[in-house]
């Protein structure tokens, strides 16, 4: 008897159906008129307690509305806010994008987006774009749909479409994480260039000539990008060669990736002193790989970072980087965004503004 003869098939396991109640439709939306019907009311007394519209004289009593709010929450009816939407034209929403969920840098600036949105009653529509500018061109064309009040997007590259989608769509729109040349409307972030300039010149005031640049594929990331052209800036300026430079995978440059272009660029320039990585987590890598070939960081090589993620912190030796204040970028666009919500239902336009968020360098034990 051969193998496969000998083999035997799975049992396939059948669990037993769950008993449904005849008289319970799961599948039906729960609506206002079973809600009225429920409390012998009429729709309109609904939604007057649910809104606290109409004048004194015909609003509901508090004891009513209390009821109503009770059987809402009891049959698990949520008020259907598209016709005011279209009446009102306040949808009571914000679309935000990120570049991805996983990014603790991202995640904090979202969070400071929402701390500045609540109590406002602005909700968010978050969404990330995966570092490509098709999927942010797909998200915007469906989140527009929603008649948003106001889009956060991050960074300024977009494709042509995109710009097209959120100047027709006339609601303020917060460009972050960037300074671009040529803002949508408002803007929140730092320059990635400068930022990487500066962390380079500090590290040659230390003494170091013979630097390295390790980064993504340069079409992959805009702003990983800028902080390349922002290192090239730099060496040209102190007369130091800025060839020196490592593009290993697509973003978001990851450590396997910091650990493979270290060992590349080892083979290539073995002279070299000192590596600058596009963010923290290539640069963790190459700190891993070189303690795994017994390379001293940062004797032998000294290694720095960008962004300030706690994976930097908490290594050893821990990681020179520019640090970022995350957060701070997500609260500054709420805050804007709310004014510019506040002028657009005044008929209003906020007139364009530039927020700057300042970034450090801190110099720690990896140079």
């Amino acid at each position: 008897m051969t193998a496969r003869q000998n083999s035997k098939k799975p049992a396939t396991v059948r669990l037993p159906a769950r008993a449904v109640e005849p008289s319970r439709t799961p599948a039906t939306q729960v609506t206002m008129a079973d809600v009225a019907a429920r409390l012998g009311v009429s729709k309109m007394t609904i939604s007057r307690a649910l809104n606290r519209e109409g004048s004194s004289r015909r609003s509901t009593s508090e004891a009513l509305r209390q009821r109503i709010l009770r059987t809402c929450q009891e049959m698990g009816y949520v008020i259907d806010h598209t016709a005011r939407t279209f009446s009102s034209k306040r949808s009571g929403v914000v679309v935000a994008l990120i570049p991805a969920l996983n990014n603790s840098n991202f995640s904090d600036t979202a969070h400071g987006l929402t701390a500045a949105l609540e109590g406002s009653g602005l909700q968010v529509l978050l969404g990330y774009t995966d570092y490509d500018s098709a999927t942010e061109e797909r998200l915007l064309r469906a989140m527009l749909g929603r008649r948003p009040e106001g889009v956060v997007v991050t960074g300024g590259t977009h494709t042509p479409a995109a710009r097209k989608l959120l100047e027709a769509a006339g609601i303020p729109v917060v460009e972050t994480w960037d300074l671009p040349a040529q803002p949508m409307e408002h803007c929140v972030g730092f320059s990635n260039a400068e930022a990487e300039a500066q962390l380079v010149r500090q590290l040659h005031a230390q003494g170091y000539r013979r630097i390295a640049f390790l980064g993504g594929l340069p079409a992959s990331d805009a702003r990983g990008a800028d902080r390349r052209r922002g290192f090239e800036t730099a060496m040209r300026d102190l007369g130091l060669d800025a060839t020196r430079q490592i593009s290993v995978g697509e973003a978001p440059v990851a450590m396997e990736h910091g650990a493979q272009g270290v060992v590349q660029l080892l083979a290539r320039w073995p002279d070299t002193e000192l590596l600058v990585c596009v963010s923290d987590h290539p640069a963790f890598g190459a700190m891993a790989e070189c303690q795994r070939r017994g390379i001293d960081v940062p004797g032998k090589l000294a290694i720095a970072g960008f962004g300030g993620f706690e994976v930097g912190a908490s290594c050893h030796p821990r990681l020179s980087t520019v640090a970022i204040d995350c957060a701070a970028i997500g609260s500054a666009a709420g805050e804007l965004l709310l004014r510019a919500i506040a002028a657009a239902r005044d008929g209003q336009r906020l007139a364009p503004e530039t927020i700057l968020i300042p970034f450090r360098v801190e110099l720690r034990g990896s140079t």
